[in-house]
């Protein structure tokens, strides 16, 4: 396309103080904080923790390293399959996984084996 005596060739955003704003604040980008984890794992690590996955899938371990995207690593690995071998009532089994690696979006749950117990559910209603 021709100039058609614009002067310079157009394109473009240019930056803010250019269009007519205000000039950026020096640093801009480096002066937003960085983001924190939603978790404090730290606490965990070197203990015992249940995983649950999207799926059903569950697994207990020692928790050895996480990062912030909640990718875990866990040592001494057992997941915990329910089997069911034609019952309505699944049969617990475990299967031993050893080091391993969980992806994060696939976590749906969290929690440490000791300290915790199960109790009875206070929603359903009593008869």
């Amino acid at each position: 396309m021709a100039d058609r005596g614009r002067g310079v060739a157009r394109g473009g955003r240019g930056t803010p103080a250019a269009r007519g704003g205000r000039p950026l604040p020096p640093n801009t980008e480096i002066n937003k904080s960085k983001r924190e984890a939603i978790l404090d794992l730290s606490k965990y690590v070197n203990e015992r923790i249940r995983v649950k996955f999207t799926g059903g899938r569950e697994v207990t371990g020692i928790l050895k390293g996480y990062d912030q995207l909640l990718n875990l690593v866990l040592d001494e690995v057992e997941e915990e399959l329910q089997v069911h071998y034609g019952q309505p009532e699944p049969e617990p089994d475990k299967r031993t996984l050893g080091l391993v690696v969980l992806r994060g979006p696939t976590i749906t749950l969290l929690s440490p084996v000791d300290g915790s117990e199960e109790i009875a559910n206070p929603f359903i209603s009593q008869e």
